[in-house]
């Protein structure tokens, strides 16, 4: 009986590792998949013999370059209602602060997600994930944060965890329930705090529908104090940390998801050098999200020196949501981290690749090409790697491998 050694093997293109150092770059290469993992990768002159007859097939790609799956590490894609409306008041002059006071914003979100069914949520957070899908993303984050009270907030992670069933991909859940202050408790948000600690956090673990626990600490949003008591609860329950952190203004939430070890601080753009410094310490990771940078016309940018500095790693990621980012394309934020922030185009692949599992607790098994790792991986139609990040517009995905599975 023949034994074989891998299931496909993947030859005639060059490889992007997200490895860094030596490794970060093999050309003329070939993988090799086994059971849904990397289990050899190199030049294709040293195919080790083992390798050269898998059990399916053989893919001999045309040139082109091979990334790690694409992950986006932020994203808000189960959502019921539209905001164009508030598009509209924004370019007329109106804050997004202003439009949120008028009972705008977040909580407008929050009343058509309520009212959505389960099945209008999961065929419109479909089509949004589609569209990142077709651009090589075999990783998403999808958060809650618009439901606000227990039914809605399990309504939206049940309708993320059926998208991982039904789709090739990986789908991470964040319980965001310290998104916005609910109608039910104006000028009550301690109250409302305890009830997520109380009830809505421990229903959701039961559950097992949330993956991490995230918040947000803004002036609009909850104080770093009311934060901090969400975070030792979700900690009770073993459960990760994320924080949208310094997005408007500094609350000191980023050091304050440092303290508690979070996975990431998100947006980041008022975030000050202690804050870095305290990141850096816990290897807490910056995500930073040009999408909504862009959207809401912001004109201070997040500190990137600073987090070269001191060796932070960055991620970027999509934030698609109603309000600040209705965006559902990963390659764009691509080209914008790096005409907005200035990032290079490789800090910007590591940033959609092996940070970006990080951001996600997943760094030990996607976001890089290398043995061992889950086969999540993309063949583009380029030239260059850089090309991912120079060209906006263009989709040049040709072929997609979810857990070494090719998807035709």
């Amino acid at each position: 009986m023949t034994e074989y050694h891998c299931d496909y093997l993947f030859t005639g293109s060059h490889l992007f590792t997200a490895q860094g150092g030596e490794e970060q770059i093999i050309l003329n290469a070939a993988i090799a998949v086994k059971d849904q993992t990397i289990v050899w990768l190199g030049k294709q002159t040293s195919i080790p013999e083992d390798y050269k007859n898998p059990s399916k097939a053989v893919y001999e790609l045309d040139s082109g370059w091979i990334t790690p799956g694409l992950i986006d590490c932020h994203s808000h894609l189960v959502y019921g209602g539209n905001r164009s409306n508030e598009f509209r008041k924004r370019l007329e002059g109106e804050s997004y602060e202003a439009i949120a006071h008028q009972g705008g914003g977040i909580l407008s979100t929050v009343k058509a997600t309520r009212e959505a069914s389960e099945g209008s949520l999961l065929l419109s957070a479909a089509r949004r994930l589609e569209t990142l899908l077709n651009e090589g993303v075999t990783t998403v984050e999808i958060k809650s944060g618009y439901g606000l009270n227990l039914e809605t907030e399990m309504k939206m992670l049940s309708v993320a965890r059926q998208l991982g069933k039904n789709f090739p991909v990986d789908v991470r859940t964040t319980l965001l329930a310290a998104h916005a202050l609910p109608p039910e408790y104006k000028d009550n948000s301690d109250v409302y705090i305890d009830h997520i600690c109380d009830v809505i956090l421990p229903a959701v673990n039961d559950a097992n529908l949330a993956d991490a626990v995230d918040g947000f600490c803004e002036n609009i949003g909850f104080t770093a104090k009311q934060i901090e008591k969400v975070f030792k609860k979700a900690k009770s329950l073993n459960l990760p940390l994320k924080l949208h952190a310094e997005q408007l203004s500094n609350q000191n939430g980023a050091a304050l998801a440092a303290s508690y070890q979070a996975l990431s601080a998100d947006h980041l753009e008022y975030l000050d050098e202690a804050g870095v410094k305290a990141m850096a310490k816990s290897n807490t990771v910056a995500v930073l999200l040009p999408g909504a940078f862009y959207f809401l016309q912001e004109t201070k940018l997040p500190p990137i020196d600073l987090l070269r500095k001191y060796k932070v790693p960055m991620a970027i990621a999509t934030d698609c949501n109603p309000g600040s980012s209705p965006c559902n394309s990963l390659l764009l934020m691509l080209n914008m981290a790096c005409t907005q922030f200035k990032l290079t185009t490789e800090e910007a692949l590591m940033a959609v690749t092996k940070h970006s599992a990080q951001a996600l607790g997943l760094q030990d098994t996607h976001g890089q090409l290398k043995v061992g790792m889950q086969a999540d991986f993309v063949h583009w139609s380029i030239d260059e790697p850089e090309d991912l990040a120079y060209y906006f517009g263009d989709n040049p995905c040709r072929l997609v491998i979810k857990k070494g599975q090719p998807l035709i």
